[in-house]
């Protein structure tokens, strides 16, 4: 399994997709390659969270999510959400004999139902356990570990104290989403607090937040050019083209986008064995997509009360007699 990313593009920043719940699982990432790559596919695309099972037994159906044939073309990096460091140090073994490389450790996620947990971002609410877990991962853990971040619990100021301790592990990169815990996804990510963050880090840092835009992409690679790399999350969710475009490229054409949407709905209705399940995880995805077509809001409303395959493909098919955006 690739570790680094392997193009060999121009002077170039770095693009990773961002491990999304519910939206990009391997059916997304073998879509948005096969559709949007190689001008648009992400340089890596960090995997959903697994939580290690605290019986150290493997569950096959979730393993299969990372299957490393299941995963071909660009870099996965399994992520992995947990708070007992001998546990995810363990996981990380069983990635590493999959032929997985790099494993990135969430300390970002805001749910509630993981902070509550004290995982996720709720890890960053006692420093001294923070320590205590990040210890245990790099004493039984070999090879390359990253992190995704954000800036504390309840304020920006918090990070200082927290990138301390991270400034204390070979981290091999830190993602940084400069929102605090309680913000979730509310609000704006303050780039001023992580720009004031950036100098004391003294390992790779990669932005994540509020990137919708090429032109977001390029004012982040102007404003930040020692960055190792941006991570997109709803962005790219919204915009499949959006890597493409921030590298000279088309915007998603018509033809692209029926097809991308038609590979996700079969690759979703073949893995749940239902079409009634697999327009559910569509909805998640036209959430975001529906907003690349003019005059669909009346649709929309119709697409989110959908519950019935026939229902959903009826509405796909007038939605994409609207002309886009």
């Amino acid at each position: 399994m690739q570790h680094h990313p392997t193009n060999n593009r121009r002077n170039f920043m770095y693009y990773y997709a961002a491990p999304m719940e519910g939206l990009t699982d391997r059916v997304w990432r073998q879509a948005h390659q096969k559709w949007f790559g190689p001008a648009g596919a992400a340089d890596r695309y960090y995997a959903p969270f697994l939580s290690p099972p605290e019986n150290r037994v493997l569950i096959r159906k979730k393993m299969a999510e990372l299957a490393p044939e299941a995963n071909p073309g660009a870099p996965v990096i399994p992520q992995l959400l947990a708070k007992d460091g001998e546990l995810a140090a363990w996981m990380i073994g069983e990635l590493r004999k999959m032929g997985y490389t790099e494993v990135n450790l969430n300390l970002g996620c805001p749910a509630g139902t993981v902070t509550a947990k004290g995982k996720g971002s709720g890890m960053l609410r006692d420093p001294a356990r923070l320590d205590a877990f990040l210890d245990a991962v790099f004493s039984h853990a070999a090879g390359p570990i990253s992190v995704k971040t954000r800036l504390g619990v309840n304020a920006p100021e918090e990070f200082a104290a927290i990138l301390d301790i991270y400034n204390r592990y070979p981290i091999c990169e830190l993602t940084i989403h400069p929102r605090v815990m309680r913000q979730l996804y509310r609000g704006q990510a303050d780039r001023n607090a992580f720009a004031a963050a950036l100098p004391a880090c003294t390992m790779p840092v990669c932005y994540n937040g509020d990137v919708t835009t090429a032109a977001d992409l390029h004012a982040l690679e102007a404003q930040f050019p020692a960055l190792s790399g941006i991570m997109v999350g709803r962005g790219l969710i919204a915009d499949p083209a959006l890597l493409r475009r921030a590298r000279g490229g088309a915007a998603a054409s018509r033809k692209e986008l029926r097809g991308y949407l038609d590979d996700l709905y079969h690759g979703y209705t073949e893995l749940f064995g239902s079409a009634g399940c697999a327009v559910s995880r569509m909805k998640a995805h036209w959430f975001y997509l529906i907003h690349d077509f003019a005059g669909s809001d009346k649709l929309e409303k119709q697409l989110r009360k959908a519950r019935e395959p026939w229902e959903y493909e009826v509405l796909v098919n007038q939605i994409f007699t609207l002309p886009l955006v």
